[in-house]
């Protein structure tokens, strides 16, 4: 069988709820692994340097795609966001599934880049639900979640570019929902060729 794993991208709008989604498939999957993301926005209340994201300056920022270092990048709401290539192959060869949680820009670059990808949009049930989700939050000015409404309304006019859609309506459920997505993924014939060649010329 192939004993690669797979890159997973998981993306949708800001409170979409991909973060919860992501920890919860981490504690259920011992083959499942966050790539880490590169971005320039300050950090946020108990997010951590090299666990949540890697901060760096702009400047620092613009080094690494200088030098050729991201999968892919994005200038999100005034910040840039970008993937390491290197932690992101390495898990791959392994046989760990490497999920990918990024912004829809970055994620079209991915796609356009590599075929060996399972995309997947996360959206909440409707935009009301989002702004509640949102306001919730409580870390967010009026004016920054307008412009989240505004970019998560173009956002989800390119979820067609995506192989799957799962809605968020109870976490739990979004969770089973991609766990079913990873499991029938893993049987697709061109990660199975291998194994069917195998058994052939063992007959």
């Amino acid at each position: 069988m192939n004993n690669r794993g797979m890159l997973i991208i998981l993306s949708g709008p800001s409170g979409s709820g991909k973060g919860t989604i992501v920890r919860q498939l981490l504690e259920q999957r011992d083959d499942t692994v966050l790539s880490v993301s590169v971005t320039t926005r300050a950090p946020r209340t108990g997010e951590r340097e090299g666990v949540h994201y890697y901060f760096k300056t702009k400047q620092e920022f613009e080094r690494l795609i200088e030098n050729g270092e991201l999968l892919e990048y994005a200038e999100y709401n005034g910040d840039y966001y970008g993937t390491p290539v290197k932690p992101v192959e390495k898990c791959v060869r392994e046989g760990k599934n490497v999920i990918l949680e990024i912004e829809v820009q970055g994620a079209e670059k991915v796609m356009d880049k590599r075929e060996d990808i399972v995309s997947i949009f996360i959206t909440a049930p409707s935009l009301t639900e989002l702004e509640r989700r949102l306001r919730r939050r409580g870390s967010e000015t009026d004016a920054s979640i307008e412009q989240r409404l505004k970019i998560a309304r173009w956002e989800l006019t390119r979820a067609f570019r995506y192989d799957y859609v799962v809605m968020n309506d109870k976490v739990h459920s979004a969770v089973e929902r991609i766990q079913a997505i990873i499991s029938a993924e893993s049987m697709r014939f061109a990660r199975m060729e291998d194994f069917i060649l195998e058994v052939i010329n063992n007959a």
